[in-house]
């Protein structure tokens, strides 16, 4: 049987927090991995390299950033030449001959005539911008298999390619189980009548509309943004008393700081529309808490009834409100749904495919 090979080329570092690439990869242990994360912002440094974070799976950073579709042809092949040939290079090393090429952006999309490869995967996690419409379709009609995070997703890139599965984002419930619960530092001191929480990073992209209205019309309510905020988004949230920003959370104490919240919400994003459901509200549905998300008004519900939706303002405080009464068998039907959305899962049904493609 021939050694399972991939070369992933993510759209995001290697981190403490896994995102959707590595909660994948990192259940694929019966194949060997070569992790190329980006480039270092502009004066970061630079990782360490070969670093093993698995006994599977070992972690390069690319030493140039991937050009984007503004930048000029001949900027485009220097970088993309000078990092090919550095994946290329990093294969050699590690004896790999024609791997599963694992692709995560639209950016990577160069890299399909630079590189020796057996198959490529597409792993579209997000929509994105019609900036990029071309450097995915061509992507995705390379792709001998493509991994799609939506119904959403699926209906537009199924003008490129007939094989697209849905692999919605998933959760690892184990996380979840531990009966004793502790109150984290980072939530230490919370009061209000009722705690409402989000978690995830803040920024000029989220749509902070809703929350600040429904903090000023419930000023007896706690809303606690679990995450980095940037200096724009805390700008606009200043003067508001009853919305607390905890700055990065750990990872280790994710779980109680869900626990802590009587209800978890998320909010829009202006950078990513669609029906892509975040991994962060599979952790709200492990935890069974109530959970209320804003959403675009062109997108259907995905979670129905387990997960409410609002559009604005006034319908998310409908929207908590009613919750906050839900029917109490719903916390039991949010867990098994998260048990059967587990990563494990998940990853199970890549290796499926990947087997009944060819590909492994």
């Amino acid at each position: 049987m021939a050694l399972k090979q991939i070369v992933c080329l993510a759209h995001a570092p290697w981190r403490a927090r896994p995102d959707r690439t590595q909660q994948l990869l990192a259940r694929l242990g019966d194949a060997q991995i070569l992790f190329f994360e980006p480039a270092p912002r502009k004066g970061s440094p630079m990782p360490e390299q070969g670093r093993r974070v698995r006994a599977h799976i070992t972690v390069y950073t690319l030493p140039a950033p991937l050009p984007g579709p503004q930048e000029g042809s001949a900027l485009q092949r220097r970088r993309l030449d000078r990092d090919a040939d550095f994946v290329q290079q990093m294969m050699a090393k590690h004896r790999f001959r024609e791997p599963v090429l694992w692709c995560t952006s639209p950016l990577q999309a160069g890299f399909l005539d630079r590189l020796a490869y057996r198959g490529v995967v597409y792993d579209c996690h997000r929509f994105w911008s019609d900036e990029f419409l071309d450097w995915e379709s061509d992507l995705t009609r390379h792709a001998e298999v493509v991994f799609a995070a939506s119904f959403g997703l699926i209906k537009r890139l199924s003008p490129c390619n007939d094989n697209i599965a849905l692999l919605a984002n998933g959760v690892n419930p184990v996380l979840f189980q531990q009966k004793q619960r502790s109150i984290p530092p980072a939530l230490a001191g919370i009061t209000g009548q009722k705690v409402l929480g989000r978690l995830g990073s803040v920024t000029g992209q989220v749509e902070l509309d809703p929350l600040l209205y429904l903090a000023r019309h419930r000023p007896e309510w706690t809303f606690v943004l679990m995450g980095r905020v940037t200096r724009p988004a805390a700008e606009q949230l200043q003067g508001q008393d009853n919305i607390v920003l905890t700055g990065p959370v750990n990872p280790l104490d994710v779980p109680d700081c869900l626990y802590r919240c009587d209800l978890l919400f998320d909010l829009a994003r202006f950078d990513r529309p669609g029906d892509v459901v975040p991994i962060r509200v599979y952790e709200y549905l492990a935890t069974g808490r109530p959970i209320v998300t804003v959403v675009d008004p062109s997108v259907e519900e995905t979670i129905p009834e387990l997960v409410s939706t609002a559009y604005d303002g006034p319908g998310l405080l409908r929207r908590c409100k009613a919750a906050l009464g839900e029917d109490p068998s719903l916390p039991r039907r949010r867990r098994e749904l998260a048990r059967q959305s587990s990563w494990t899962n998940r990853a199970a049904q890549v290796s499926n495919i990947l087997e009944a493609t060819g590909l492994f």
